[in-house]
Parts: structure tokens; C-alpha cells; sequence
């Protein structure tokens, strides 16, 4: 072959390879590689593995949490709100409300996002101010949850290691219970933990005994009686809350677990509740959530 006849094949051969016509072993792209597997793309510092929350999650559903006999979403972001796990407690997506993901990853979003090193604020603390007429009237519309993310990749996928959701930041507020911040042995804030599948005040007691679990409880402060983040049972029948950070009971025995387990400060009366000023609370400890003896009681100091 001439010269000029390769140095034309070669101008031919160039020019092909500029417009993408030539095979794909015969071009090379400099191009970076397409994402790996969700799993690999979990954020840095995330304070939670999937491993730990599955189990944590799994193992709260099997304690009086004064809901529902049902299973729970659990989700944790890191302190810039980007998703670290998803986990569930049954065997399948579909063993829980499939609804509850999204809102459980809208409540880790809500309190890492409200919440500061110096002071806790569970998403239960915002039901209250969050009302018509209330300071933070408006707050459970901010920072909109993102659907295209939410609702992105396999389904099949969602509560696994491979969660789509693993990595992004899709935002998202509530403002009812189940979300409570974290915080490390510094007492420093380090993510948001959210949990979703049973009434809101079961959501609460459900994430209160996760936390604990997974030794993230370490709270300065925040607007309950007792300094910290609890559920605040102090809305009267005029549906307003004494203290302005109150929640509803939900209708079930969730107050009663609250005072149990030092997740809630109960300060109204509940029917069919009340007891002896001298009669202690009966314990609520191994007994079926809607069992006939998990009633609790009021001290005379709430009553």
C-alpha cells in the first residue's frame, strides 16, 4: 500500500472513530464508568449499616409499641440527608404498608433537618406547632419530598442493601410521630433516623426502642418536660397542646407504652385509664401491644 493511500486510510479510520460508526472494540472512551450497584453508592459517615437498622428494626416490632400487630419501614440519613439503609421487618416489601417507605424516609429527612447538636426535635414535637394558627403552621409543606427518586429503580429492590433510594437526598418533612434525630456518645448530631408502618404514636415508641438499640440516643436537649425529644401526650379535646409541642394519643395503648419505656411524658387524662394516686402503673414489659393488660395508668401528678 502507498503512502498517500494509508495516510488517506488512516484519515478515513480517524474520522470514523469521531463520529462513533466504528465498532465498539475499536474505539476507546474516556468516558467514566456507569454507576455501580445502590449498595456501592451508599453515602460516607453514615452513622447506621443496613445490617444494624434490619436488625433493629426487627427486633422493635416484637415489643409493645401500643399500635398494630403489623411490620414497620425504617430508614437513616446521614447529616446532609443523604439515604445510608432502608430496611424492613418482614420478609417482604409487601409484608408492610408500601405507603410507609416514603414517610419513613420524609421523617429521617425532617428531624436531621431540624434538629441541631445542642437540640433534639422528633417530628412528633411538630405536630402541635405545625397546625393552623401555630407558629410553624406550613413547616409539614417544606422541603417537598422528591417522587421521581422516591419511586425510581426495581420495587423488588426497595428495604434491601440495593435499595434505588441508598445515596440520594430526596427530602421531605412530617410532622407526626415516628422521626427521631441521632446523636453519638459526643452528644453530636450525626444523621436522622425514621420509622413507618403503624399509627403514629406506635411509629414513635417503635424508633424511641431503634435508637436506643443502636446506641444513638445520647440527646442534649429539646421542648419536652424532660429535656429531650419524647412524644408529649397534652392536646386537649379543643385539639390544642398545652406546652405547643404536643401530639394526639392515636386511640390506642401507645401512651401507656410511652410512659413504660420513657419515650413519652403523658400529661391528660386518658379514659379508662386512670388509677390510685398510691397504685403504680401496671408494666407493659412482654405483653402483646393491644393486650387487655397493657392499659398502664396516670400518677396523680398528670391527673
Amino acid at each position: 500500500m502507498s503512502r498517500t493511500r494509508s495516510y488517506h486510510l488512516a484519515c478515513i479510520l480517524a474520522s470514523a472513530a469521531a463520529l462513533g460508526v466504528l465498532p465498539a472494540q475499536a474505539q476507546v472512551s474516556n468516558a467514566p464508568p456507569p454507576p455501580q450497584a445502590t449498595a456501592a453508592n451508599a453515602p460516607q459517615n453514615c452513622p447506621v449499616s443496613y445490617d444494624q437498622l434490619k436488625k433493629a428494626v426487627s427486633d422493635a416490632v416484637q415489643k409493645p409499641s401500643g399500635g398494630l400487630p403489623v411490620n414497620e419501614w425504617a430508614v437513616v440519613v446521614n447529616r446532609m440527608g443523604a439515604v445510608c439503609a432502608v430496611a424492613f421487618s418482614g420478609d417482604k416489601p409487601t409484608d408492610q404498608w408500601l405507603g410507609s417507605r416514603a414517610i419513613a424516609i420524609a421523617k429521617a429527612n425532617t428531624v436531621n433537618a431540624f434538629s441541631l447538636d445542642s437540640y433534639a426535635i422528633s417530628t412528633a414535637n411538630l405536630w402541635a406547632p405545625s397546625q393552623p394558627g401555630e407558629s410553624l403552621y406550613g413547616a409539614a409543606a417544606a422541603n417537598p419530598i422528591s417522587p421521581s427518586e422516591i419511586y425510581a429503580g426495581d420495587p423488588s429492590k426497595y428495604g434491601s442493601k440495593d435499595d434505588p433510594i441508598v445515596g440520594k437526598r430526596p427530602g421531605g418533612t412530617i410532622a407526626f410521630g415516628g422521626g427521631l434525630a441521632l446523636y453519638d456518645q459526643s452528644k453530636k448530631l450525626v444523621g436522622g433516623l425514621g420509622a413507618s408502618g403503624n399509627t403514629s404514636c406506635a411509629d414513635h415508641n417503635i424508633a424511641w426502642r431503634m435508637r436506643q438499640a443502636l446506641k444513638l440516643d445520647n440527646v442534649s436537649d429539646g421542648p419536652s418536660p424532660d429535656h429531650n425529644d419524647e412524644i408529649v401526650y397534652d392536646v386537649g379535646k379543643d385539639g390544642k397542646s398545652e406546652s405547643g409541642w404536643g401530639h394526639p394519643t392515636c386511640g390506642m395503648t401507645a401512651p401507656m407504652v410511652a410512659q413504660e419505656i420513657t419515650s413519652g411524658t403523658v400529661k391528660i387524662a386518658l379514659p379508662g385509664h386512670a388509677v390510685k394516686p398510691s397504685e403504680p402503673p401496671p408494666s407493659t414489659t412482654g405483653q402483646e401491644p393491644n393486650a387487655p393488660g397493657n392499659s398502664g395508668g396516670l400518677p396523680a401528678w398528670m391527673r
